[in-house]
Formats: structure tokens, sequence, C-alpha cells
């Protein structure tokens, strides 16, 4: 019986974010055709979303004025919610589908129909904010997610984990309240976006529930998995998830163009180990984990499937 679940949909291939752009179609493209050939494919239970759940939960996490323009901006085409995030025509269905491809992973995973799912999904998410869509991320994927697992499955205790090389200003700023969210960034300082700093560790009633690890560019395995083994698990345990999503960014990776980062495959292979080891400790196993950063083709299909196979492990 598979364990594992993978969402995907050809039309995440359809957000057309125009000639030279890092966050491009290529990206799954590559990443799906590397798992078939691989035979890691076979093995997981494809998850294809076509529900209609996304609009009425992304109303929770973004305000209806920014839900609004990203609207009017898709149906115009060829625009940009900011200078690195480009839209096109099919831009606002396919962030709302990527939006559902996680909603839909989440029901399998709290259904008990699968163990854990990896959602390759893609416009990315954990850099849009309530009110504001940058960095290449239309709608907070995972942040929606979230909230979902507190509304509907009536969850109080959600770890996110965060593992992209630019820390995930738009989770932090959405849950900084919320003490129901632990947030737990690993990134690149100093960076983009620019947040991400030690001191910022949430607000009001969620103080304490946002932790950052800032990164000096250079670090690699060494520094990354004593993070995960030393810090992030000695908290996650203290907090007691009933579930853990991760922000799943490849682009730390050591071959990655984009930053400064030296983590290798293996490096991540650790990573997702750690993580699943919480999950079985804490949270009978319950991950949904969703593709954010990797703009290397190559080291993000072996990351991937690196981290898939860790995943499928019993």
């Amino acid at each position: 019986m598979m364990s594992t679940g993978l969402v995907y949909h050809p039309d995440y291939l359809l957000h057309d974010t125009g000639a030279g752009h890092p966050e491009n179609k290529e990206r799954l493209i590559s990443l799906m055709q590397h798992l078939e050939k691989t035979g890691a494919l076979s093995q997981l239970k494809l998850i294809q979303p076509n529900s209609n759940l996304a609009l009425e939960w992304v109303k929770k996490v973004h305000s209806p004025d920014y839900i609004e323009l990203v609207k009017q901006t898709c149906e115009k085409g060829n625009g940009m919610l900011d200078p690195d995030t480009v839209v096109s025509k099919d831009s606002f269905n396919v962030a709302l589908l990527a939006v559902e491809g996680v909603l839909q992973g989440v029901e399998e995973v709290m259904g008990s129909n699968l163990k854990n799912v990896f959602c390759a999904i893609r416009p990315p998410g954990h850099h849009a904010e309530k009110e504001r869509g940058m960095g290449f991320c239309i709608f907070n994927n995972l942040a929606i997610a979230a909230q979902y697992l507190l509304e509907k499955h009536k969850l109080n205790r959600v770890l996110i984990v965060d593992w992209d090389a630019h820390h995930g200003n738009g989770t932090q700023e959405i849950f900084c309240s919320d003490p129901r969210v632990y947030y737990f960034s690993i990134h690149q300082f100093p960076y983009y976006p620019g947040t991400g700093k030690e001191n910022e560790e949430g607000e009001n009633k969620g103080k304490g529930f946002t932790f950052n690890m800032p990164m000096a560019a250079g670090s690699g395995d060494l520094e990354y998995v004593e993070a995960f083994e030393n810090i992030l698990s000695p908290l996650a345990l203290k907090f007691s998830p009933e579930f853990i999503l991760i922000s799943a960014g490849f682009d730390a990776h050591q071959d990655d163009p984009l930053t400064g980062l030296k983590v290798s495959t293996k490096g991540f292979k650790k990573m997702t180990q750690v993580t699943k080891k919480l999950a079985d400790s804490c949270c009978q196993g319950r991950i949904v984990s969703a593709l954010e950063g990797g703009y290397h083709l190559k080291s993000l299909c072996d990351s991937v499937e690196t981290h898939l196979r860790v995943l499928m492990e019993d």
C-alpha cells in the first residue's frame, strides 16, 4: 500500500512567467520526467486536484482587495504584482489550483489515506503576505493549509518548517500573533526579502512561536543538520504539533544560481529525516510538504527525489 502522495496537475504549467524568469514551467516538467525515469513516480499515489475548495480558504488568509487585484491583473494578461512576480491570463486560476492541491494533500493525510504528501505545485507561496504578492508568490499555499487545519479539522498546533533559502516573510506575517502555528525558518541572511532576523519571534499571543535561523552565505550541510538536530528538534518536541507542513524550497542547494548556500542533496535528505522523525514522534507521521524555490534543474530533481524517498520509508 502506498504511503506517500504526490500532488501534480498539468495546468500548473499554464502560469507563464515569461522568457528568462527563474520560476518557470521547466521546473515541474523536468521534475516529473525525472521521477518517471527513476521509477519513483510509480511508487507514489498521484493526487490531481479537481475540487473548488481554494477560493473560500484563500479568503480566510488574504484580503478581498488583494484577491481582486490578483484577479484583475491576471485578466489583463502579462502583468506584475511586483517586479519579481509576473502573472499571465491563467495565473489566477493556476494559483487557486496550487492551493487546492495542498488542501487535497491535507485531506488525504487527515483521512489516513496516506501518511504524507509532497505537492509539486507552482506558483510557490511563502512570500505572499495578507495583502501583497511578491518573490514569485501569489497566494500563500501553506499558510492557507495551516488555516484549513485549524478551522476545518479543529487542530490546535501546526508546525511549519521552512527550509527555502529565502525567508518566508508572508507566512511569518500571517501567523505572527497566532500561538497555534509555530513557524520555524532557516534561511540565508542578509538576503531577499530582508526579513527573518533572530529577534523576530512573533507578537502578542504569538510571541515565542516564530523562530528564525539566519544563515551566512557559505553555510552548508554541517550547519543545517546541526540546526535541525539541536535546535528544531527540541523546539518541535516541546510544541508537540498535530501536523507538520514543510515549505520545501531547494534553492539552498550548492548548485543553485540564486543563492549563496552550500547544502547538498544529502543535506536535504538528512533534514527530511529529522523532520519525519519529529512527525512520527508527535503527530502520527502527518506531513504535507509543498515546493517553494529551487532553480537549478538537476539539483532540484535530485533533491526532490531524495526528499520523497525518505518520506516513503516505513
